[in-house]
């Protein structure tokens, strides 16, 4: 019910701005107005790449569902050409190829960017960070959008950042055997994201980043030994579960994802500004429609897992969840020592989060 509430207010508040955007363009145009009313508007080509397959539910589906909606609300003014992942870039080459101008925009995750910005993570995903709507609250009604903006505008990639899908808490991972020891972690080589690999490296265990196409083929041939992804509707799709089937939970390194449009900035500047507006109200409504899709799939997906697949959903000992937790910590510290903008970035989500726990607390009915 807590969460079937939320993702309720925030449909409504998409529509509310869908419906804004579609009455700004009925609107006639002034005389100031950048786009003449008496000529029709020339179609504006925007070539983006995906690092997600678009048969992924909530994680890849998200550009299509934006890629149509621009093409009817701008009556086919804006045409999002989208590709799948290595068609037109390789998934891990989207920012840089963005940058440079070598595409108009890229659909990925800012987690996948942490080698080249420690805080790039924070804006996507990261260990015991807030659920999905917390998340969207520092977002929107914080500094979040501020902050993101500015993490790449300083480390000097020329793009416009734009929040453009929100998804659910993924497993926190898959393997052979059951994990009752963090000891059991060392040595071992497990495919992890963002700054959850700093943790599991911590913890002895050997993390390494690849994009969703080739988890399964490397669990295959014995490339890594255990590997964590997604949600249980997305993992299902990838086929873990015909190698591994110790599937763990809660994620305590995903509690919600949020997924990035990135777009030139030489691109962006060219567009008018009922255009930019486009784009961003549809990125919205993206997030609202990513979150209830992935909320209502999981639950599906487990059930065929459990009972035709035999995946063995384990939850995380007390011991093992306070190993990360401590691990977590250490990394958080380290993190705000060596980069300026993580430490900015960090401490203002902090004090969000501190304001929003007093509310949290009091608000909801406790899930266990």
């Amino acid at each position: 019910m807590k969460e079937t509430c939320r993702v309720a207010l925030w449909a409504l508040f998409a529509c509310v701005f869908a419906a804004s955007c579609e009455r700004a363009e009925r609107a006639p145009a002034s005389a100031s107005a950048t786009e003449k009313a008496e000529s029709p508007a020339e179609t504006v080509l925007m070539k983006t790449a995906s690092a997600y397959s678009f048969s992924l539910p909530a994680v890849g589906t998200p550009l299509p569902f934006v890629a149509e909606r621009l093409r009817a609300i701008s009556g086919g003014e804006l045409e999002m050409k989208i590709y799948e992942p290595g068609k037109l870039v390789a998934p891990l080459e989207i920012l840089d190829a963005v940058s440079s101008g070598k595409i108009h925009s890229g659909y990925a995750a800012a987690g996948f960017w942490i080698g080249k910005m420690p805080a790039a993570p924070l804006f996507s995903s990261f260990p015991f960070g807030p659920e999905a709507l917390e998340y969207l609250a520092w977002m929107y009604h914080g500094n979040g959008r501020a902050l993101y903006q500015e993490t790449y505008d300083r480390a000097g990639y020329n793009v416009r950042a734009i929040p453009c899908a929100a998804t659910s808490p993924e497993t926190s991972g898959w393997f052979k055997e059951e994990i009752t020891s963090p000891e059991q972690l060392k040595g071992l080589n497990i495919r992890f994201f963002g700054l959850g690999g700093k943790v599991m490296e911590k913890l002895g265990a050997s993390p390494t980043l690849l994009p969703g196409g080739e988890v399964f083929g490397a669990l295959e041939k014995g490339q890594i030994d255990a590997a964590e992804f997604s949600m249980p509707a997305v993992d299902e799709l990838l086929g873990f579960h015909k190698i591994v089937r110790n599937n763990y939970f809660p994620g305590w390194h995903q509690q919600a994802t949020l997924l990035e449009l990135t777009i030139n900035k030489d691109f962006w500047s060219e567009l008018s500004e009922r255009q930019r507006a486009m784009i961003e109200l549809t990125c919205m409504a993206s997030m609202t429609n990513s979150l209830a899709e992935s909320e209502a799939a999981q639950g599906r997906a487990m059930t065929r897992q459990r009972d035709k697949n035999g995946v063995q959903f384990r939850y995380w000992s007390d011991e093992m969840l306070a190993a990360y937790r401590r691990a977590w910590e250490e990394t958080v510290e380290e993190q705000r020592r060596d980069d300026e903008m993580f430490a900015k970035v960090w401490d203002d989500l902090s004090a969000f989060r501190e304001s929003y726990d007093l509310w949290e607390s009091h608000a909801f009915l406790p899930r266990r």
